[in-house]
């Protein structure tokens, strides 16, 4: 999943919200916890990973991965998480009753009021201004992201420059595999967020 699904799955508190917007900036183990990190960040980036896991091995997600061409198979997993916030925000008013422009007012207000990692705080001028979270409605928008990646993320050459256009050639085989896959994504996480908070109930302190 890509920012737009993760700060949605991670629910309304903003600790949590903001663990996981941090799981792809922190790495390492959580336990203990990190002294810098807050108990309930530490759930929401808890809860990031388990929804990567989760989704990796959801039928519908991997049915999405094979549907990309034979030259961009290894990049499938960074292809499908930008499609699918692409159809997360397409679909927006199915998942969540908050308007999706005042929900990314909301995320990127968080962002920056809160101390972040370095690389996010880097890029977080960028995400406002080019409106990486509600923006990929365009699949153009989807497309730039896509070839920038390509570009500066990794040191060699990549297929995955030009990725868009799997966008375009199955646009509607991808949407249905998303609407497949993201209301048991929400139930997902909402059971985790669950069983987390009445452990901070009747667990240690």
């Amino acid at each position: 999943m890509n920012y737009l699904a993760h700060a949605l799955l991670a629910g309304a508190d903003d600790d949590c919200r903001l663990g996981g917007l941090l799981g792809d900036f922190v790495k390492g183990p959580l336990s203990p916890r990190p002294p810098q990190l807050g108990a309930a960040v530490v759930r929401g980036l808890l809860l990031h990973r388990q929804i990567d896991s989760f989704a990796d091995a959801h039928p519908a997600f991997e049915r999405s991965r094979r549907r990309i061409s034979a030259e961009r198979r290894r990049y499938s997993g960074i292809i499908i998480d930008m499609f699918y916030d692409h159809f997360l925000a397409l679909h927006w008013a199915r998942f969540c009753a908050q308007p999706l422009e005042a929900f990314t007012a909301a995320v990127y207000a968080l962002l920056a009021r809160r101390p972040l990692p370095e690389r996010l705080a880097g890029i977080l001028p960028r995400m406002r201004q080019e409106d990486w979270l509600a923006g990929y409605r365009d699949p153009d928008a989807v497309s730039r992201a896509l070839d920038q990646i390509a570009a500066h993320r990794f040191r060699r050459s990549n297929g995955l420059g030009g990725a868009g256009s799997e966008l375009a050639g199955k646009h509607a085989y991808f949407e249905a595999d998303f609407l497949e896959f993201f209301p048991a994504a929400l139930a997902y996480a909402e059971e985790f967020r669950a069983r987390a908070a009445e452990h901070a109930v009747v667990g240690p302190s």
